[in-house]
Formats: structure tokens, C-alpha cells, sequence
């Protein structure tokens, strides 16, 4: 069944509002519902209203005598939508405005056709005033949950506001070139053939950022393994472990595998490589990932943290642990975050990523490196976790990362979101002795 572009977006907000299921679950079936020309407007319109729905959400409530009853979850979802369409978007008010509440009738709702028509005309009104009453709280104006902003601003300090500013701005689509088979300027040029305008990373030597997002498939040698889409924060990884050709490697939680194929390329193919990811779904995209840059690595479905049910042969000369966490340095790329993430997650995610420093560490060569990386905005999963285990581990020694990125902190180095042009992330470089 077709659907319009705004019932398909109201679908995709309701998956994640109201049941739970994160973004990338909700919106590809719903994009197929759609003809080709919606697909960007669906995923705008998904995307803006997840990122600042808290906000949204205080605006309308200025302008309703009353909320919403928990039964029409989904028209308080639409006037959100359509909030979000007048506030950031170039469609006419008009427009954006009648689409909305048509949507009262597809809801089969007609008495939502007036509501959404008033509330939407009055916004058109009132809304710079509206807007600058409710973002006197800032994690209003973050559009963020109080739990989360609190946390942000205890460790951030000073720098919370751009680092909130940071985490609802749109994200570039950032590519790593594997400089093995091309070169990053004749690569820049093969875009550049192809109309594609891109601007080099000043300090990763294999990042070229694109002017606009494309398909995948507009990427000149995308399926012969020449170039990969990777966030530039996440491009640090591979070059810190600076693998040699025929070291043993041990990828922990390696899915969805752009890590994974990093550190081949680097080392032109020519490793050991085991990749371990406990969800057999996602360790697909890992292979996937390897046959499209012709390589070859030993994946296996199991639980990092158990290595007694399927660890074989000596220890590893590199181990890099992408560990699970809140991935709060990525928000921008995934607003369904703010809405998914509970407080109380923090201290699991931070037993779980001990859990797995604790049981990895044995199979660790002596003299090898352990590379331990997070999404995270969070000191209890990053520096707390790190140093709790160093002053735990007798055989652990801190190789302090020197670089022109992010902060040093106790132990291993803090990259704030949009810093550099990347995502939030955290590592922490550990040999052993």
C-alpha cells in the first residue's frame, strides 16, 4: 500500500515514541511504502521531529488547554511533525499546515482536523514567543532529557553548550578512503568527476567529507572496496593500534565491521584477524563489509565476554574492543537516543564493558595492545572504566594517546561531538606487560 510522506513519517515516530524500536528498525519498511520522490521528505521529517521533540512537545503545550489523552499518541505525534515542519523546514506554512491535519481524517480521527488546523495557525503566530518562554531551560532547548542534559553538564562544564548545539546538528557524510588501492587526492578527483564536491580532513589522512550526502551507489569504486563511509572520529581507531602485516588481531564486538575492514586495509590484508560480534544478524554486515573490500577475516557468533567458548591458539598482538555503551557521541546521527536511553542503562553498560576489559585482557599477548573505544559522552563508561581497570590489572600500562584531538583526561583521550567534524568518541590505548 502506498502511503503519503507524512503518514509514513508519523508511522516511523510512532515505532520509536510509542513501542520502543529504534530508528534505523522503523524507517526502512516505511520508506518502501513511499514513492521515490518522498523518501528524502519521510526521512527529514522523521529525523527533525525525533531530534527536537522534547521541545516541540513544550511549545504545543503552551498552546492546548489541555494534553492529549495516551489513546491519541498519534495525533499529539502529528502536531509535533507539523511543528517541526513550520519551525525548520522550507515547505509553506499553508501547506505543511493543511497536509498535517489531514492526517486527523487518515487517523480516522475527524475531530483532530480542527485541533491540528487551530494549534498549527496559532504556532504560526505565536511561535517566536512561545519558543523563547520554554528554552529558558536548556534541556528543553536541547531538546534532551533532563537526566541526560545533567550528566552532559557535569562533565562537560563549560563546554555543554556547544557540545549540546553539537548533538542536534546535521551530521556530514564523511568517507574513508582505502589509500592501500587510491590515493585521497585522486580519489577527491574520481568524486569530482562524477560532480561530487568533497573537502579533505586536515588531520586523517584518509577522511574526505562530502558537500552533500549521496547514495552509496553515486561512490565512484564503492563495491570494489576503494572507499567506505566512516564517521572521521571513527577513522582514529585503526592508525592507534598500528597493526603490522601477520599480526594476530582480535576485533571484539566488531559489527557493523568498518573498523574491522580499517585495519586490514592498513595493513594491506595481510593479518590474522578475528572478528567477534554476539548478534549473528549483525556479524552478516561484517561479512559483507569484508567480501566488498576483497578481504578475509575469522568471524564468529559468540559473546566477547566469554572467551572460553571460542578463543583457540596463542594470545592476540592486538585486541580492539569497541565496547557496547550509551552512544551518546553519536545522537546526532541517531535522535532516537533521547527517547530509547534510560539513566539507569549507564551503570549496566558500565558493568558490561568491565566485564569484557576483565576477560579480554588474558588473551592479550604480552608486549601486545589493547585499543578500548566507546560512542560515549560518559565518564563512568570511558575514563572511570579505564582507570578503575588499570589500578585493578598489575599487568596494565597506560599508552598515552599524543595527538591534536580531543582531551587528555586521566586515562585515554575525550573527543567531544562535532569536534574535528566528528562524532563523540573515547579511547584509551592499553599495553601489556
Amino acid at each position: 500500500m502506498s502511503l503519503s510522506a507524512r503518514e509514513a513519517a508519523l508511522g516511523v515516530i510512532l515505532r520509536v515514541l510509542r513501542d520502543g524500536v529504534s530508528l534505523s528498525e522503523a524507517l526502512p519498511p516505511r520508506l518502501d511504502q513511499v514513492g521515490a520522490r518522498d523518501r528524502g521528505l519521510v526521512q527529514a521529517l522523521s529525523y527533525g521531529t525525533l531530534r527536537w521533540h522534547r521541545r516541540l512537545e513544550a511549545m504545543l503545550a503552551q498552546w492546548m488547554d489541555k494534553p492529549l489523552r495516551g489513546r491519541d499518541q498519534d495525533v499529539a505525534c502529528a502536531l509535533a511533525m507539523g511543528l517541526f515542519e513550520l519551525l525548520h523546514m522550507n515547505t509553506p506554512d499553508y501547506a505543511a499546515i493543511q497536509q498535517t491535519a489531514d492526517l486527523g481524517r487518515r487517523l480516522r480521527k475527524k475531530w483532530a482536523v480542527g485541533l491540528i488546523n487551530g494549534v498549527l495557525r496559532r504556532a504560526q503566530r505565536e511561535m517566536d514567543e512561545t519558543a523563547r518562554l520554554v528554552d529558558q531551560d536548556p534541556a528543553v532547548r536541547h531538546a534532551l532529557p533532563d537526566w541526560l542534559y545533567r550528566r552532559l553538564a557535569s562533565a562537560h562544564g563549560e563546554d555543554t553548550e556547544a557540545l549540546c548545539q553539537a548533538l542536534n546538528a546535521h551530521p556530514p557524510m564523511t568517507l574513508r578512503v582505502n589509500t592501500a588501492r587510491v590515493s585521497r587526492d585522486d580519489y577527491q578527483g574520481a568524486l569530482a568527476d562524477q560532480g561530487l564536491a568533497s573537502q579533505p580532513h586536515s588531520r586523517v589522512e584518509t577522511a574526505l567529507t562530502l558537500a552533500q550526502p549521496v547514495a552509496v551507489e553515486r561512490l565512484p569504486g564503492f563495491e570494489q572496496g576503494m572507499v567506505s563511509v566512516q564517521d572521521v572520529a571513527a577513522q582514529l581507531a585503526a592508525p592507534l593500534l598500528a597493526c603490522a602485516p601477520g599480526m594476530r588481531v582480535l576485533d571484539a564486538c566488531a559489527a557493523p565491521g568498518g573498523k574491522t575492514l580499517h585495519l586490514l586495509e592498513q595493513a594491506g590484508g595481510y593479518l590474522d584477524l578475528t572478528a567477534v560480534d554476539a548478534d549473528p544478524a549483525r556479524l552478516e554486515r561484517v561479512r559483507e563489509n569484508l567480501r566488498r573490500g576483497g578481504y578475509e577475516a575469522r568471524l564468529i557468533a559468540a559473546d566477547a565476554g566469554a572467551p572460553e567458548a571460542w578463543h583457540q591458539g596463542p594470545g592476540y598482538d592486538r585486541i580492539l574492543l569497541d565496547a557496547p555503551c550509551s552512544a551518546t557521541g553519536v545522537i546526532r546521527r541517531h535522535p532516537d537516543i533521547k527517547h530509547l536511553r534510560r539513566e539507569e542503562d549507564i551503570r549496566a553498560l558500565q558493568a558490561q564493558q568491565a566485564r569484557l576489559l576483565r576477560a579480554l585482557w588474558p588473551l592479550l599477548a604480552p608486549g601486545g595492545m589493547l585499543l578500548y573505544v566507546t560512542c560515549s559522552l560518559m565518564p563512568e563508561e570511558n575514563v572511570m572504566t579505564v582507570a578503575r581497570f588499570l589500578a585493578e590489572e598489575p599487568t596494565a600500562r597506560e599508552r598515552p594517546i599524543k595527538a591534536a584531538w580531543g582531551v587528555s583526561v586521566e586515562a585515554g583521550r575525550q573527543l567531544r561531538a562535532g569536534e574535528q567534524g566528528g562524532d563523540g568518541f573515547y579511547y584509551a590505548l592499553l599495553s601489556r606487560s
